[in-house]
């Protein structure tokens, strides 16, 4: 790797982080912890045909089990989630968002997709940047 290429990586990353730091921020400024926007996000961003249950949140999540159990217990007690038995298998339960739990993921929603928007030009650029070696070596 040459140089530039470093540069642009770091420079992605810094992007990248740039746009995490606002998300932590965005989610503490509307009373919760950038984790549980994150979970209310996996949830309601789930494939149409796989269920929300502790196990499938906590690999779309990257936490352990237990850890999964803890995030969604906090949820609930803030009235975001609740916990519901799977009509098909009443030994699974699913998780759902609350209408409470809705109405502050879209909130939450439309300040991150302003922020893209804002930040999308340095993205793409870096993003195209640090793709374009590998499509040039390719060649």
């Amino acid at each position: 790797m040459k140089e530039p290429e470093y540069r642009i990586l770091a420079e992605f990353r810094q992007n990248l982080r740039k746009f995490l730091h606002f998300s932590q921020e965005a989610a503490r400024d509307a009373g919760i912890e950038a984790q549980q926007y994150q979970m209310m996000l996996a949830i309601k961003g789930l494939p149409a045909d796989v269920r929300p249950t502790i196990g499938e949140l906590a690999k779309r999540m990257y936490i352990q089990h237990h850890s999964c159990v803890g995030l969604v217990d906090r949820l609930a007690e803030r009235g975001l989630v609740k916990r519901v038995r799977d009509p098909d298998d009443r030994r699974r339960i699913i998780v759902r968002l609350t209408s409470r739990g809705e109405s502050t993921l879209r909130k939450l929603y439309k300040t991150h997709a302003a922020e893209l928007r804002r930040l999308a030009p340095e993205l793409i650029e870096t993003l195209s940047e640090l793709l374009a070696p590998a499509s040039d070596a390719a060649a």
